[in-house]
């Protein structure tokens, strides 16, 4: 699993960092920080859940 974000398109809600803090953070500005390009799978579901619940829809998730 490979993780990208379009940092142009985020809007500062941190849902991700909240809900995977140890893949995704934030920058001064607010917007998303890709902290693990490749997370292990077991954090497979809390990745997928920040991608999901991005409100811009900026996180893509490759297998």
């Amino acid at each position: 699993m490979r993780v990208t974000t379009e940092r142009d398109r985020c809007v500062g809600s941190g849902q991700c960092a909240l809900l995977s803090p140890e893949v995704f953070d934030q920058d001064d500005e607010g917007l998303v920080v890709v902290l693990v390009e490749q997370p292990a799978e077991a954090q497979r579901e809390e990745v997928l859940r920040a991608a999901d619940l991005c409100p811009a829809r900026t996180i893509r998730v490759h297998d």
